[in-house]
């Protein structure tokens, strides 16, 4: 299993709201007015909402490493990218979303793991994000990608606002092992199970 729905919820004492916090791997979509927050190094997140009902979700994924061919949909690396873009998709058009509605705003993809910057894993997880939208026609209205600083993203479907923090320093080493425990896992999971867009 590529995705899992989060289960990791609280209340946010800052914003004075119900939260769910999402891991590598993970999604979370609400109607609820709700935060959805996450902590990004290479992984990407696209924070997805039906601009008209609020109904939102995000997820936080990785390309496993490998012999990528970004022009090429069906490669096994991208598979796992577009698995993790279509549950949350499809999950949002189930629960009353509108495909005509859809907006999407995009995150991540920093080269901040030590031994990833040689396979670009921060770019083509940046890249294969906007493709994949750009393909299913769902507009970008902002996007924070790249760099070399890890990001802490709080995403609030209802209204679609988003706020990012880039950490400049971070002084554990949480990150970067939670991403290359994922990236482990990802080498030898299969993809999940086919999942059709509709």
């Amino acid at each position: 299993m590529n995705s899992q729905f989060a289960t990791n919820l609280y209340h946010d004492r800052t914003f004075a709201i119900d939260a769910a916090k999402i891991l590598p791997g993970e999604y979370f979509y609400t109607k609820e007015n709700m935060l959805i927050s996450t902590v990004l190094g290479s992984c990407v997140s696209a924070c997805i909402r039906d601009r008209v009902t609020g109904l939102g979700g995000m997820n936080h994924f990785m390309l496993p490493d490998g012999a990528a061919e970004p022009n090429n949909p069906v490669s096994a690396s991208m598979r796992y990218g577009t698995f993790a873009m279509e549950i949350l998709i499809n999950d949002l058009l189930k629960a009353g979303a509108r495909r005509e509605h859809l907006e999407a705003k995009v995150f991540g993809g920093g080269a901040v793991l030590r031994g990833f910057t040689a396979m670009n894993v921060g770019e083509r997880n940046a890249a294969f994000v906007m493709q994949f939208l750009k393909t299913e026609r769902i507009p970008v209205l902002a996007e924070d990608l790249n760099d070399i600083y890890p990001r802490k993203v709080f995403f609030f479907p209802r209204t679609g606002k988003v706020l990012v923090k880039k950490l400049m320093q971070t002084h554990n080493d949480t990150l970067a092992k939670r991403e290359l425990d994922y990236a482990k896992r990802l080498k030898v999971e299969p993809v999940g199970g086919a999942i059709d867009l509709f």
